[in-house]
This record gives structure tokens, sequence and C-alpha cells, in this order.
């Protein structure tokens, strides 16, 4: 008998903590999870082009956009946790001290190369371009700025980055999942992002029953420590 399919869209930031969490809920349900992970702005185009779904985990305002338009059941909504945005380093860099915009500025004009997600679709990439805007910077670092489709492969390349001194900017669950990376800061005041991020049963599921199941494993008390050793607070 073929294990039943729970598909889930999420969001990059609950990769890693879904990857952890995963194979203990389908050997105790039966089931096999068909994970994508990505840019929120994307996770939400595949939902309305009609790819399969039954969890969807996304920032808790595009849940709540989601549930306005009955694309989520809103009653399913509940929040996995905040997560904020943070600065890496290749394994083995200094750590740095960022405590401040002028810091930020600094570490950023000294980099050899800026790592980050997708500017448009995104929640780290679109903050963070923000940013680099407020602090004049988003015109001259030029070919420095490395975008991708989201943080986990914007950490990735960092890890194999050819510069040292290489840095990278996305949620802090995307820097803790990648290898070769180090999370060595938050965003400064006043440019820190702390995000929810919120899981809900999308409409028209075909598993409804056991996509509320494994919601209620993502968020359960039991949970908790997992959710902060992958970065949730």
């Amino acid at each position: 008998m073929m294990p039943t399919p729970l598909h889930i869209l999420s969001g990059g930031a609950a990769a890693g903590l879904l990857h952890r969490l995963l194979p203990a809920f389908e050997e105790m349900h039966g089931c096999r999870i068909n994970g994508t992970y990505g840019a929120v702005g994307l996770m939400k185009e595949k939902l309305v082009a009609g790819d399969l779904c039954d969890v969807l985990i996304l920032t808790d305002a595009l849940i709540r956009q989601l549930a306005a338009e009955d694309r989520v059941d809103a009653a399913s909504a509940r929040p996995v946790g905040v997560v904020k945005t943070g600065l890496a380093v290749k394994q083995g860099a200094p750590q740095l001290k960022v405590d401040s915009p002028e810091d930020l500025r600094l570490l950023l004009e000294r980099a050899g190369s800026i790592y980050f997600p997708d500017p448009t679709k995104a929640t780290a990439g679109i903050h963070f371009m923000k940013v680099l805007e407020s602090l004049g910077l988003a015109g001259t670092l030029g070919q420095r700025l490395r975008t991708f489709p989201n943080g986990a492969a914007a950490m990735a390349a960092l890890a194999e980055a050819p510069e040292a001194n290489a840095v990278g900017c996305t949620q802090v669950t995307e820097i803790l999942f990648t290898e070769g990376v180090r999370l060595t800061g938050l965003l400064p005041t006043p440019h820190e992002l702390a995000t929810t991020y919120t899981a809900a049963v999308a409409t028209g599921a075909d598993q409804p029953e056991l996509a509320r199941e494994l919601i209620a494993a993502l968020t359960a008390a039991q949970a908790a420590q997992a959710r902060r050793e992958c970065g949730f607070e």
C-alpha cells in the first residue's frame, strides 16, 4: 500500500524545522511529505496557479491575504514562530560585530561579495534591498551584489564564495540550516526585521485532516526546543 502523499508549499525559513520533524511524522502517520520550499511570493504564485497543496507555511501577512481570498482555511491557521533576519559569513571567517547602521554600512562596503535572496519575492530579500537603499548603497555596490531565488540558495552560494570576506543576509533559520556558513549577527536597529510565519490548511486540500495533524505537530509545545534550535522565536 502506497503511503498517503501530503503536499507542502513553504517559505524557505521553515525548511530546516520541517526537515527535522517530518521523518517522525511520516513514520507515525504512514504518509509521504512532498515539500516545496522557496521565496514566499513564489509559493503564493504556485498555490494560485493550482499546484497541489495541503499545507501552506508562509508569512502571517500572506496567510491572512490568502484567507481573505478563500484560498486557505482561516480557522486552521496557527503561528509557527517569529524569525529574525541575520547576517552570515563563511565558516571560519572572523565573527563580525554589527551593532549600528554605521557598522552595517562599513561591513557591506568592505565585503568582497554580498549574497541574499530574491529582492522581489523573498521576505528577507525585499527587506534587505530596502536596507541597502536606506544606507545609500543600492547603486554603489554594483557587481558585488549576488541575488538568488531564495535564502537557502543564497547561503549555499555564500559557503562556496571565493572571497574570504563575503557576507550574506537572509532569515536566521536559513543561515542555521546551511553548512559552510554561520550566523554573525542580526540586522541592527532600525534595520531589523522579525517575521511571523504561520501554517494553514489550503482550501480544497486533498488531505485536510492530515494537514491539521501536521500543523499541530509543528506548533506543539513538545516541538518548542526544535523550533528554537532551528531559529524560531
